[in-house]
């Protein structure tokens, strides 16, 4: 019996004098008796419900707030997206000196819900190669102007430069359109300066075919390139296309004029090949693709080899187009 009265743990309350209440325990190892009053009783089991109550009620609050704030984020995201959704994405093609830049300015002034994202050419020239010690053991800023060196040694640095202006077209891409696109009640465009698609299919593949880029750097090409576009996939597709078609020779007295010191060496011959692979591409429909929507992206081609700088008719024709084919998409 000693053993179960061990290990039985029970209570006796027994009432004192001074109407205080004795809560004794006895068993093994039991702490000494506690003395409470009633009224403290009272007490303190109604603050700990009041305090578990409100715990409750806060952890209950905060509950909701939280899922609040999340569903609040989610609306905001998913209208963010569609609004994005909204602006169709377009890029300018052309042979070299063909007039983008020139076509891009006029599209930039000519509605406010269009937005010209220009060619990333400034990154090119001005590559930052790291840090060296001077001829005074100071740390200078070394600069490769990667393009002059592409043009200047093809056969070296085309792969790099095609990999580089790639990268390059592919984070212009992906950056969001800016706030006031997405506010906009009509079409929203946003308008590029070639893509990550004509460096693939027209500037990569013509160093491929004159030699400048071997077999084995064309299939790494292609290989990271496919990866990149399936990865980002609607990120970096395009609703349209505009291809400024002009003659090379045109192409040719324009790249004079404006005087680029990296293109000095430019020859007609290169203006022409960079020109028959625009014509497979977006005219004959000739060029191997490898992306489904790409194929099917339609394409409006304007005549380039019009001085329509100088013309505001053949500008207010061209933006005319512009609006229909926009509208179109």
């Amino acid at each position: 019996m000693s053993a179960i009265y061990r290990c039985v743990l029970f209570n006796r309350v027994s009432k004192c004098n001074t109407s205080w209440i004795q809560v004794m325990r006895f068993g093994y190892n039991v702490p000494p008796p506690q003395w409470i009053t009633p009224d403290r009783i009272l007490t303190q089991g109604g603050n700990a419900a009041i305090t578990r109550t409100t715990n409750l009620s806060n952890v209950t609050m905060a509950n909701k707030s939280r899922k609040r704030s999340v569903s609040c984020a989610r609306c905001l995201s998913s209208s963010a997206e569609d609004a994005a959704t909204r602006v169709k994405r377009v890029s300018i093609e052309g042979n070299i000196a063909v007039g983008k830049s020139t076509f891009a300015r006029l599209l930039q002034s000519a509605c406010p819900d269009w937005e010209v994202v220009a060619e990333p050419v400034s990154k090119w020239q001005n590559i930052d190669s790291g840090t060296v010690k001077g001829t005074d053991a100071s740390p200078q800023t070394t600069v490769s102007n990667l393009l002059q060196m592409m043009y200047q040694d093809p056969q070296r640095w085309s792969y790099t430069f095609q990999t580089f202006s790639c990268m390059s077209r592919l984070r212009t891409q992906l950056q969001p359109p800016p706030a006031r696109l997405l506010r906009s009640e009509r079409t929203p465009v946003q308008v590029y300066e070639r893509s990550i698609y004509s460096d693939r299919y027209i500037f990569a593949l013509n160093m491929f075919e004159l030699g400048c880029i071997n077999s084995t750097e064309w299939a790494v090409y292609q290989d990271w390139h496919s990866l990149l576009v399936e990865q980002f996939g609607h990120q970096v597709e395009l609703e349209g296309i505009i291809y400024l078609r002009a003659p090379p020779k045109k192409c040719m007295e324009r790249l004079g004029r404006r005087g680029r010191p990296e293109e000095k060496g430019v020859k007609l011959d290169y203006l022409d090949k960079l020109h028959v692979q625009h014509e497979r591409w977006l005219v004959e429909k000739s060029t191997e693709l490898h992306f489904e929507k790409l194929k099917q992206i339609p394409v409006l081609q304007l005549d380039a080899s019009v001085e329509f700088q100088s013309d505001p008719e053949l500008q207010e024709e061209f933006i005319q187009k512009m609006k229909n084919f926009f509208a179109a998409l």
